[in-house]
């Protein structure tokens, strides 16, 4: 006995409308060439590269404007601020907050006498002998 093969359901073929593919809608407003938009972004990255290079000077001038005055063992402890390199007042008073608050960070180089190292020898004293000489 054979079997037959079952019978498939044959399916209606329904007429279906051709279904439409949204197209991208066209970008509102102005827009720009490519070469004038690429010409836009290096004039920026230069400028950005600029300001960049002007801060960390500023943060240099800062650093060495703290050094001068002696009064930090490290000047890198008193942290930037763009506003005391404008008001010499202002960068003293800072320096004075921080060494109030911490003290350990004050500079530790001897100033004036300190009687160390070699003198020099001393002139005779004027005397008698010394006037006939």
């Amino acid at each position: 006995m054979t079997n037959p093969a079952p019978e498939t359901p044959e399916t209606p073929e329904v007429e279906t409308e051709p279904t439409e593919t949204p197209e991208t809608p066209e970008p509102e407003g102005d827009t720009f060439p490519r070469e004038y938009v690429e010409r836009l972004r290096r004039e920026n990255a230069e400028q950005r590269t600029k300001a960049k290079r002007a801060d960390d000077l500023a943060a240099r001038v800062f650093r060495l404007e703290v050094a001068a005055t002696g009064r930090l063992a490290d000047p890198s402890d008193l942290p930037y601020d763009e506003a005391l390199l404008e008001d010499p007042a202002a960068l003293a008073s800072a320096i004075d907050a921080l060494l109030t608050a911490k003290p350990h960070l004050a500079s530790r180089r001897p100033r004036g006498d300190v009687d160390q190292g070699v003198r020099e020898t001393a002139q005779p004293s004027a005397g008698w002998g010394s006037l006939f000489s």
